[in-house]
């Protein structure tokens, strides 16, 4: 323990008797005198009162420590003392810094109890702070499911036990080995559905038709047509069992999964109803073709069962500050460098930039530093234009990737 002058100065004393404005505290069994004036800093704190308030009013003593000892003029704090210690630094520096080893939620509770506010927390502990939070509050959420999924409700019917059952199968892959198989299951389907939608446009695998025109073998076909019954079986099943009917129509994932079923069956309504001509028809499988890719964001639904793409989540999520300032800095840049190319190439007679609009895509690709080609300036003011609005491209895209990959680190 530092017993030097210097200590004494600042901190107080750690033995002997209080004089005159100062005020002995024991937390946690470490005696330590302070000086009243430091401590008037913040008047409203715990201790200022204790300063302030007459040693002859027990009533209010009592409200305010643990103990106290009239002969001593001591006040004991069941507290903990490393804590105080950080929380002192207030009435010195007026900041607080949460030193190593100390949980930051404790801590706080700790500053409510001393009366101190939480705005003179340094910055870095701030965010530390906020971070513990935002963890403590998805293990809290993963723990209310989980409890919610053990309670048994003795009420409930047959049918309802029925219906949890086939929630918790289709929806907790984690519940059951059937559950599990179920995921896994609709994880291949979804791969097998993606692979034979690429694979159907090639054109060495496709068939002619009976009027010549290439369409898609039968074996894929037949391969998309289980596809889509595994995923409508398990869609309805789904929506069967769903404790929140309209929350679950209303979820963004469970849309893109109805989305993905729907283009097959207008195509099957259509074919065998013959509703429209064949060139017609064509053009709205073509529509529908381009939805079912809309079903590869199914995949998506598979981060509650990977800690990667969780903490993938859970960084971008932290991320949105950096990520809003990135595309604000980006959205700037393009404007200003595109209108500028396009008043600096409108001298050269075979220029590119036709209008500021379409000088946006050369800024996007000129600062992302993709360049593509198609557009480019001829002038020596649009070349240093470029130059200036890529290099402006690069600080920009790298300022705000060290909080980003904190945020992947501390996940």
């Amino acid at each position: 323990m530092d017993t030097s002058p210097l200590a004494d100065l600042i901190y107080g004393r750690y033995s002997g008797l209080c004089a005159e404005g100062e005020i002995a505290v024991n937390i946690g069994g470490v005696r330590v005198v302070l000086f009243g004036d430091v401590l008037n800093r913040y008047p409203e704190s715990r201790l200022a009162e204790l300063v302030n308030c007459s040693t002859q009013n027990s009533e209010l003593i009592s409200t305010l420590c643990d103990d106290f000892d009239p002969g001593r003029k001591e006040f004991y704090f069941d507290r903990d003392p490393d804590a105080f210690k950080c929380i002192i630094d207030v009435y010195y520096f007026d900041e607080i810094h949460i030193k190593r080893g100390i949980c930051p939620i404790c801590f706080i509770k700790e500053m409510e109890f001393w009366k101190i506010d939480q705005n003179v927390l340094d910055e870095c502990c701030k965010s530390y702070l906020s971070e513990k939070e935002e963890e403590l509050k998805e293990i809290a959420n993963k723990v209310k499911v989980i409890l919610e999924d053990m309670e048994v409700d003795q009420c409930i019917t047959r049918t309802q036990r029925c219906q949890r059952f086939l929630w918790r199968l289709m929806e907790k892959p984690d519940s059951s080995l059937p559950a599990r198989i179920i995921a896994i299951a609709s994880f291949l389907f979804i791969l097998v559905s993606a692979v034979v939608m690429c694979v159907g446009t090639i054109p060495e695998l496709q068939v002619m038709d009976a009027e010549g025109k290439l369409v898609e073998h039968p074996t894929l076909e037949a391969i998309e047509t289980v596809c889509m019954l595994w995923f409508t079986t398990e869609f309805f099943l789904r929506l069967a069992s769903s404790p929140n009917k309209l929350r679950f129509a209303l979820s963004i994932m469970n849309i893109i999964d109805f989305m993905a079923i729907m283009p097959f069956y207008v195509v099957l309504a259509l074919t065998y109803l013959g509703t429209t001509s064949i060139m017609e028809l064509a053009n709205v499988q073509q529509a529908v073709q381009a939805l079912r890719i809309m079903r590869i964001a199914r995949i998506f639904k598979l981060a509650r069962h990977s800690s990667g793409l969780q903490t993938l989540t859970y960084a971008l999520k932290n991320s949105l500050k950096e990520l809003g300032l990135l595309l604000m800095y980006m959205g700037v840049g393009i404007f200003v460098f595109s209108a500028l190319a396009y008043t600096m190439e409108q001298s050269h007679p075979e220029t590119l930039f036709r209008s500021i609009p379409q000088s946006f895509w050369w800024a996007i690709i000129t600062m992302t530093t993709v360049g593509y080609g198609d557009i480019y300036p001829k002038t020596t003011l649009g070349k240093c234009n470029a130059a200036v609005s890529f290099l402006c491209g690069v600080i920009a895209i790298a300022l705000p990737i060290h909080p980003i990959i904190n945020n992947f680190v501390i996940f």
